[in-house]
Formats: C-alpha cells, structure tokens, sequence
C-alpha cells in the first residue's frame, strides 16, 4: 500500500474543489435526496486511485458506486 501524507492529499482536495463548477439542484419533482458533498466523493476517488480499488470495494451504505464513477464522470471532460 502506498504511503502518502494526508497534508498532500489535503493540498491536491483544495485545488481540485476549486475546479469542480458548482452544480445547481434543479430536479422538477424534488423527490430525491440532498446531492452528497464533492469533498466526500473525491476522497473516495484518492482512495480508489491509491490503492488501485475497484469502485465497489471503495462503496459503503452511503456512497454507492455508481454514485462515485458518475460524478469522476461528472468531473473529466468529455471527448468526442
């Protein structure tokens, strides 16, 4: 397992929070939860990318994978 200083981690989370455009819950019947925090999510995606995980062995009850790989999704731009 790599070793890697949370202070890194930390550093690396501020900047790409900066990146990630806020997103506007606009959903017309609102009957669906409060969006998860992107801290959160990117977390678990440092976890996934440091420990060479697959998304389902990063997921618990509250971060489904799916949930994780649609907002990396969200995050990358898209080619055509």
């Amino acid at each position: 397992m790599p070793i890697v200083l949370w202070c890194i981690i930390e550093t690396v989370g501020d900047l790409v929070h900066a990146l990630i455009p806020p997103v506007e819950d606009s959903h017309p019947l609102s009957c669906h939860g409060p969006r998860l925090a992107d801290a959160n999510v990117f977390d678990k995606l440092v976890q996934i990318l440091l420990l060479g995980a697959a998304y389902r062995m990063v997921a618990d009850t509250t971060w489904l994978a799916t949930l994780i790989y649609h907002r990396f999704k969200e995050w990358t731009p898209q080619t055509s």
